[in-house]
């Protein structure tokens, strides 16, 4: 398990100097694939540096197993790190190495003998799909390729955790799909608890199992992925889950509006059908986004009601009574 407890991180190298992460509480449970999302500067990078102590933290803690990183010795902590892997947006590849011994690297320095190194250097290139690249050199590799060698790199050392940051924000749509999912088989074969740090809803919606949305360096909200999804709180999460349209921004024309939320209770319900017939009232749907996540289908649409207040209170009442998630509104 991972707890960060009231972590802030100033940098003091700026003029004035620079508070990034602000009073940061969560916890990242064994097992799961934790995401965290915010958009660019709002400080997710630094905090996941922060986890393995990459960064070290101005104020708080950072425990993982019950441990407080900040307060191991120097070897200590340089134990404890190996069991968290990381990886980067860029891949950070030695160039001058063969894919074997990109991966046998952190094997080299925790003295591991070189025939042990290559043989799981070799297992885990078979794990990741890069059976007989072993000899290639990253330059002649693809980005997804790259990922896959700084994945088996990661795990080289058994770690039970895995930091991805921005892992897939340099690859094309394809390709970050096929690296999802070989992070989600990792989780689900060898129990790695996976965190990743993201800007892009794709990858919280394919694989995390909790989400934390920040924001201006601290947490606006935290949850399980459909419950925020369906019920984004804050406005930053609503900024980033429910992203305004053309269609979207067009209506606030001082008509009115409600919008339907989907989670696993409405979804595969014929609503809108069944609302017209019930309500005899004609409403226009206006805008709509959904999501899939787990064959349940997650997201909002808007509808225009009719001008007649009597109209507008019949739709509000069925769908009270129904007790179908809406709000009132744009």
């Amino acid at each position: 398990m991972i707890e960060i407890r009231h972590l802030s991180k100033v940098f003091y190298d700026t003029d004035p100097p620079t508070a990034v992460l602000n009073d940061i509480n969560l916890t990242v449970n064994d097992g799961e694939i934790f995401g965290i999302i915010g958009l660019s500067g709002a400080g997710k990078s630094t905090l996941v540096r922060c986890v393995n102590l990459l960064e070290v933290p101005t104020e708080g803690e950072v425990l993982v197993d019950g441990r407080n990183l900040a307060k191991l010795k120097r070897k200590d902590l340089l134990l404890a790190r190996r069991d968290i892997g990381m990886i980067f947006q860029n891949f950070n590849l030695f160039a001058q190495r063969s894919v074997r011994k990109n991966v046998c690297y952190p094997l080299e320095i925790s003295g591991v003998p070189k025939k042990e190194a290559a043989e799981r250097a070799d297992e885990l290139l078979n794990l990741v799909g890069l059976s007989g690249k072993e000899n290639a050199y990253p330059s002649q590799l693809s980005g997804g390729q790259k990922q896959r060698v700084a994945i088996a790199r990661a795990l080289a050392t058994k770690p039970h955790y895995l930091l991805c940051d921005e892992a897939t924000s340099a690859l094309d749509p394809t390709t970050t799909e096929s690296i999802l999912e070989l992070l989600k088989e990792i989780n689900r074969t060898m129990g790695v608890t996976i965190m990743i740090i993201t800007h892009e809803m794709r990858v919280i919606d394919r694989i995390c199992d909790r989400v934390a949305v920040i924001d201006r360096s601290r947490i606006a909200e935290i949850g399980n992925v459909t419950e925020v999804f369906s019920r984004p709180q804050s406005d930053i999460a609503r900024q980033l889950i429910l992203p305004s349209s053309p269609l979207a921004s067009a209506v606030r024309d001082g008509k009115s509006y409600v919008r339907l939320i989907f989670d696993e209770k409405t979804s595969g319900r014929p609503i809108l059908s069944d609302l017209i017939l019930a309500t005899k009232v004609p409403v226009s749907v206006a805008y709509a986004d959904t999501k899939d996540i787990g064959g349940i289908s997650y997201g909002t649409m808007l509808l225009q009601l009719p001008e007649d207040a009597s109209g507008k209170d019949a739709v509000v009442s069925w769908l009270k009574q129904q007790n179908i998630p809406f709000t009132e509104g744009v």
